[in-house]
């Protein structure tokens, strides 16, 4: 106990700040720092009227002792996480793994380093009984979960077209996309005939033919290839978030298609009994809550 009292107090220069971040008082903290020099029989702090300095030895005892710290505590939270299945297995389109979950994983470790997260892409339909992810992020083939699985909403599938804004500036107007090259991702082939309805140059006016243009196999390369110029792509706004807001893309006409079938996280009921199992559903939903706010 009292290392890690000192490590705090050290690291935070101040007796009040390392009593808070530990949940002590100060009066406490002061006593365990006192107790370790009486016990390594050196001084650790200069102490004078509301502040706290280290001694050289202090300095020397913390640089020694920071690692060792931290690699117990990272060992203590491997031995609580090892009996509670750590081990948690997503699987998600290429396209959400790439531009939606992989930017936000970082977060998810800093917050949880004991829980194996794994990761997995997959445009099939997700079969439980062969692969049995813990997770499954897609779109429900019949817009629910089936049985023996719970289905909660992560991100609303809003598709709207994106561009360069080298490109973009030549489109003031929905039917300036005549003139424009269109980019199609393979797994969403029928995303610019929507999206084209939407915006009231469906069949009925035939003014664009939604099939032409350049065909990429994933969605994520048709964002590239707008991103590079090549055309409009159209695509799901979460994912493109930060493109838009980067600057790298532009959505020239303000109109957006929103699916009736959302992009859900889908997993067995039984998994919610599971410590580590909850700590990636929780993140899962804060972030989609996050940057639907944004």
């Amino acid at each position: 106990m009292s290392l890690s009292v000192f490590e705090a107090a050290a690291r935070n220069l101040s007796f009040s700040k390392a009593a808070e971040e530990l949940n002590l008082t100060p009066g406490a903290v002061s006593r365990q720092i006192q107790s370790l020099e009486t016990a390594l029989d050196v001084k650790l702090f200069e102490r004078s009227h509301k502040r706290v300095s280290l001694t050289d030895a202090g300095r020397s005892y913390r640089d020694a002792i920071r690692l060792p710290l931290a690699e117990l505590a990272a060992a203590t939270e491997r031995i609580r996480g090892r009996g509670d299945n750590a081990v948690v297995s997503v699987v998600a389109y290429p396209t959400f793994a790439i531009r939606w979950f992989i930017p936000r994983w970082g977060r998810f470790y800093d917050r949880h380093p004991q829980v194996d997260l794994q990761l997995t892409t997959s445009l099939d339909p997700v079969d439980f009984l062969r692969g049995r992810p813990d997770i499954a992020i897609c779109v429900p083939p019949l817009g629910e979960a089936p049985a023996g699985l719970v289905g909660e909403k992560l991100i609303e599938v809003d598709l709207i077209p994106v561009a360069a804004p080298d490109v973009a500036v030549r489109l003031h107007r929905p039917d300036d996309l005549a003139q424009a090259t269109l980019l199609h991702g393979a797994p969403r082939p029928r995303d610019w005939e929507r999206w084209l309805s939407t915006a009231g140059l469906g069949a009925a006016v035939a003014s664009i033919d939604p099939t032409r243009g350049l065909r990429f196999e994933s969605l994520n390369l048709a964002i590239q290839a707008a991103i590079e110029g090549l055309g409009v792509a159209i695509a799901i706004e979460a994912l493109v978030r930060e493109d838009l807001a980067s600057g790298r893309l532009v959505e020239p006409f303000g109109i957006v298609r929103r699916s009736r079938r959302p992009i859900h996280m889908m997993y067995p009921e039984g998994n919610a009994e599971k410590r580590a199992f909850r700590m990636v559903r929780d993140w899962l939903l804060r972030e989609a809550g996050a940057a639907s706010t944004n």
